[in-house]
């Protein structure tokens, strides 16, 4: 699992040695000593690297978003959130196919599918946490979404529950801690900065 584009050694950055601790098919944790552009003293830091991913929006016509409820081992709890997704790739793929990503786990996750003529609406990415993996998630805004009329799961998942939610509900539902996941809680934010919801209380 190599490091991402989004990852660059520029402006006074310089990885002076790189160690691989562990790998799997999903992360791979290496060693690094890294010159940083503010100190000429190499740092010695341990990164997880993991596969970019895509997390999406999904609107219905109705102006609902669809949430699903999904088991998460590493936290022993199933919380809420938008429905997201590694991307399996090694290469880096370009704008569409990452959309065809999102799309399938769209689909996968919710039984849903972007309606004929809507759009998917492009929101950047974000660093899930900075501090600890490299990893990056896409940010989709699919509009407007429909069942399909035939779910297609991915087997292994374990989501109990999907549901749609007004943005009145999802405000109060990451106002009360029901939502706690970063993918959501960032999604939501670059939804509101862009204007495109409002999760200011009434």
């Amino acid at each position: 699992m190599r490091r991402s584009k989004l990852v660059q050694d520029t402006g006074g950055w310089k990885t002076l040695s790189s160690e691989n601790n562990f790998t799997n098919s999903h992360l791979k944790v290496v060693t690094e000593k890294v010159q940083t552009p503010s100190n000429s003293q190499a740092r010695t830091y341990t990164t997880v690297r993991r596969k970019a991913a895509v997390v999406i929006a999904p609107m219905t016509s109705d102006g609902k978003f669809l949430l699903i409820k999904e088991e998460r081992i590493p936290i022993r709890a199933a919380i809420w959130s938008m429905p997201a997704g590694q991307i399996d790739d090694e290469a880096e793929l370009q704008e569409k196919e990452i959309e065809a990503v999102a799309l399938r786990e769209l689909h996968e996750e919710t039984g849903y599918d972007l309606a004929p003529g809507g759009e998917m609406i492009r929101l950047g990415y974000f660093f899930t946490s900075a501090g600890f993996t490299d990893e990056h998630c896409y940010f989709f805004l699919a509009r407007p979404v429909q069942q399909a009329d035939v779910h297609k799961r991915e087997e292994g998942e374990a989501i109990l529950e999907c549901r749609a939610v007004t943005i009145a509900e999802l405000r109060g539902m990451i106002a009360e801690n029901e939502i706690r996941d970063s993918n959501t809680l960032a999604i939501c934010a670059r939804l509101a900065a862009r204007g495109l919801i409002s999760l200011r209380a009434p």
